[in-house]
């Protein structure tokens, strides 16, 4: 995990309708940024639209949410839509970002994946808050009282 107080990982990933984001494009702004291991999952999905059920209240204190796996933007695609998703989920297939912000790690029975984890990063590029194998149904709420 890296520490609170460096300078966030730049990267540039596809969303859910293939437009490409970098963590420049929201300098200014607060950056939940939270790594999950696979859409459509038990806890996945809860973290999610949860995730999704508080955005407005995300937005209004200045925030952005953007959600990290491994799967495909066709994946994100059809999860987005099932769950009405109101904010972006990237597609990371490479593990760039996945690797430079540390959450791909061994788990069970020696396979390796992403371990749950979400940074807050400052309008700077800051993170300022981090949290590893957080909670996938405690975490938006807790996420909204650090912003």
């Amino acid at each position: 995990m890296l520490q609170i107080g460096t300078k966030a990982p730049t990267f540039k990933l596809p969303d859910q309708d293939g437009i490409f984001h970098t963590l420049e494009d929201y300098q200014g702004k607060k950056v939940v940024l939270y790594f999950y291991p696979k859409d459509n999952t038990a806890g996945c999905t809860k973290q999610a639209c949860s995730f999704g059920e508080l955005y407005p209240q995300f937005t209004e204190k200045g925030a952005v949410v953007l959600g990290i796996s491994k799967d495909s933007v066709k994946s994100h695609k059809n999860f987005q839509e099932k769950y009405e998703l109101p904010f972006t989920l990237l597609s990371d297939t490479d593990k760039d970002a996945i690797s430079a912000y540390d959450v791909w790690h061994e788990k069970t029975k020696g396979k390796m994946g992403i371990v749950r984890t979400t940074y807050l990063i400052d309008e700077k590029g800051i993170i300022t808050k981090a949290y590893e194998n957080v909670n996938a149904s405690e975490n938006p709420s807790d996420m909204l009282a650090e912003v």
